[in-house]
């Protein structure tokens, strides 16, 4: 690997090995030897995972912040790849499923999550086209048939 330097802001996190580091203030790190690390403006909360890109973003995130316990991880990613590239028909979007797959399984866990980041504006233009789901068509209509009867009663 040789050395990696980075440039950290106060305040700023990194992720290192599963461990979390503040600084205090502006400060450059070099990482010396090979170290597992994510930056904080690429962490992804809990929360802000709220599509399916994102989440399997947030699943490869948990194999590199928590590298001591990898099985749990590993087996979510594998089913929701599983699961994606079985409902997924956006050409681009199975590519960079199987492409992060390829890299997660050779441990290239950091590319996977750069792969996954490309993927969110393309599953955004996706998720932006998409007719209404099925779901809320029942539920329209089940609210219309309500509204009629309603109005029959009347």
């Amino acid at each position: 690997m040789g050395i990696m330097r980075l440039y950290l802001r106060a305040n700023e996190k990194i992720f290192i090995n599963g461990a979390v580091l503040r600084v205090d203030r502006k400060v450059s790190i070099e990482l010396l030897n090979d170290a597992t690390f994510l930056l904080e403006n690429h962490v992804l909360q809990k929360e802000d995972a709220n599509t399916p890109m994102k989440q399997l973003y947030f699943v490869v995130q948990m194999l590199l912040m928590e590298p001591g316990s990898p099985k749990e991880p590993m087996m979510l990613f594998k089913q929701m790849v599983t699961n994606l590239l079985e409902t997924l028909q956006n050409q681009e979007l199975l590519a960079g499923v199987k492409q992060a797959d390829v890299e997660v399984s050779t441990d290239k866990t950091f590319a996977a999550l750069k792969t996954i980041r490309n993927l969110f504006p393309v599953e955004e233009g996706v998720l932006v086209n998409l007719p209404k789901a099925p779901a809320d068509l029942i539920a329209t209509q089940e609210l219309n048939g309500e509204a009629k009867t309603m109005a029959k009663e009347r």
